[in-house]
């Protein structure tokens, strides 16, 4: 397939990433807002990559690795976005955005040389569950950033001395503040996607397959993230450790994207 759609979402984020590390240096709101526009082109271009290869395969890009990646990284960004709006905060978008670089550039790179087959699994209640699901990932490595963030300024402002770049981004209140958004957004995407699941895999087959190990993989990302909502409100767990706690959670999501994906389930083979 002509990755032409790609390459044109890839050179807008560069260019958003530029945008948003000379935001840094220099106290100018315009190249604040050029930058975040720079990102809603990027994920324009990125969304009709997407929808090109959807009208190949007539589904939802997820059923290979490249689709499974791309769509990953479009919801990064869709999501950084929604919470950059929402919290006024633009100087976490040069670490996020390089995020959704790499990983698009990593996805482009395995690309296959022509369309993948049509899923065997289809519909919109199989496509919105699998959409919300990867949604929900999304939204936990965004809390896994801002998170990274948060432990590193924290360890400059004890040992280190900060730079100018350094004092742009948001204080530490405000990055946890922007984390336990990203993780109610994920939680709740999670809950929804694998109740579509459910839901969808009864209607074909009149049961639910407990023992398949994304679902038990997935159930305890819920708990995790669940217990992290819990505890986060005790002082004793505010701050550092819960920071670190979210890196921990999101190296489960990895694994559960990752790993269990690949080699232990033979359906839920991307997603």
């Amino acid at each position: 397939m002509k990755l032409s759609m790609d390459f044109a979402a890839l050179g807008l984020y560069v260019a958003s990433f530029i945008g948003y590390t000379a935001n840094l240096y220099r106290d100018r709101r315009w190249m604040g807002r050029v930058a975040t526009l720079l990102l809603i082109l990027a994920l324009v271009a990125h969304y009709y990559a997407l929808l090109e290869r959807s009208r190949v395969i007539h589904a939802i890009p997820y059923d290979d690795l490249y689709g499974s990646m791309s769509l990953f990284a479009w919801l990064v960004g869709v999501t950084y976005l929604g919470l950059e709006t929402f919290h006024r905060q633009r100087a976490v978008g040069s670490l996020v955005v390089p995020f959704v670089i790499i990983w698009l550039a990593v996805a482009m790179s395995v690309a296959p040389a022509a369309a993948s087959r049509e899923p065997q699994a289809n519909g919109a209640l199989f496509a919105l569950h699998i959409t919300i699901g990867i949604l929900a990932y999304a939204a936990f490595a965004i809390s896994f950033l801002l998170s990274l963030i948060y432990l590193i300024q924290n360890r400059v402002l004890r040992h280190g001395k900060p730079g100018l770049a350094f004092w742009r981004f948001p204080a530490l209140d405000v990055l946890e503040r922007m984390s336990l958004s990203s993780v109610w957004v994920g939680l709740v995407a999670l809950v929804i996607g694998t109740t579509l699941g459910f839901v969808w895999e009864h209607r074909l087959t009149h049961r639910f397959a407990m023992a398949d190990p994304k679902v038990l993989v997935t159930l305890i990302v819920l708990v995790i993230y669940a217990v992290y909502l819990l505890i986060v409100r005790a002082p004793a767990w505010r701050g550092a450790r819960a920071a670190l706690l979210c890196v921990c959670n999101f190296a489960v999501v990895l694994f559960s994207y990752t790993i269990v994906n690949l080699y232990f389930t033979s359906f839920h083979r991307y997603f």
